[in-house]
């Protein structure tokens, strides 16, 4: 069966999407980062998604680290085979939130830890599975973007810029994969009630903005980026390329 990769898939979307993508039909390599104490939770979910008949393996290790990456790469050829991977789903969410100037600003080492999680780590993937002919022709790579990539939101530049690079990327690699039959989009989600976001300062002023602007009249769930991506990644799909998706009710049109 065709296997979706998740880099980021023990909560907020990168779960949603993995519960979608098993309920489709997909076999689900994850990948995420957790301490001990969130164990029991990952389990949880592995056990919900392997309910669906589905082969599941994840990988707690650190996704923007090249030697784990190329372990995992190694593991996902060997259990996948040849074009086995329909699938990469760039859903990481581990940066410093800080401002770029003031008492507590932004290091160096900070913002360009972020800018390499959040941002270019799509690429790395997106070239080692290409490399080892694991990402199948025809397939498919989403990476999660935010309206931050294009507004200001206190303590939010360093993940602002991350999302910039990472859509810059996603449209790089939209044209160099087209070839292949690979498309590359990144998906912009509304404001969600993720662990990521009620780690961004300020985020109960968001949460209301999006409630008092989306025509929805309410936020927008993982469950409804993780319905979206099934849908992208069906044959219908295929010429759906090197754009920023918004998925979000109308929330950002709104504002």
């Amino acid at each position: 069966m065709p296997t979706i990769v998740i880099l980021g898939a023990s909560s907020g979307f990168g779960a949603a999407a993995a519960r979608a993508f098993a309920r489709a039909g997909y076999d689900i390599v994850g990948v995420h980062l957790d301490r001990r104490a969130a164990q029991p939770q990952v389990d949880a979910l592995v056990a919900e998604l392997e309910a669906c008949g589905r082969a599941v393996h994840f990988f707690n290790q650190n996704a923007a680290d090249d030697a784990s990456r190329a372990e995992i790469v190694a593991q996902v050829v060997q259990r996948c085979g040849p074009g086995g991977v329909h699938g990469l789903l760039h859903s990481l969410a581990f940066g410093s939130l800080a401002p770029f100037v003031g008492g507590r600003q932004v290091t160096r080492k900070q913002l360009e830890m972020t800018l390499d999680v959040m941002g270019s780590s799509l690429v790395y993937w997106a070239q080692d599975l290409v490399a080892a002919g694991c990402l199948a022709d025809g397939g498919r790579v989403w990476a999660m973007t935010s309206a931050g990539s294009h507004m200001v939101w206190p303590g939010y530049g360093p993940v602002s810029a991350a999302k910039a690079v990472l859509e810059a990327a996603c449209r790089q690699l939209a044209v160099e994969l087209a070839p292949r039959g690979i498309t590359t989009n990144a998906i912009l989600a509304g404001v969600t009630d993720t662990p990521a976001l009620r780690k961004i300062p300020g985020h109960e002023k968001l949460v209301a903005s999006a409630l008092a602007r989306n025509p929805g009249g309410r936020l927008t769930t993982p469950e409804d980026v993780a319905d979206a991506l099934v849908l992208l990644a069906g044959p219908g799909a295929r010429w759906i390329n090197g754009n920023v998706l918004r998925v979000d009710g109308g929330e950002d049109v709104s504002g």
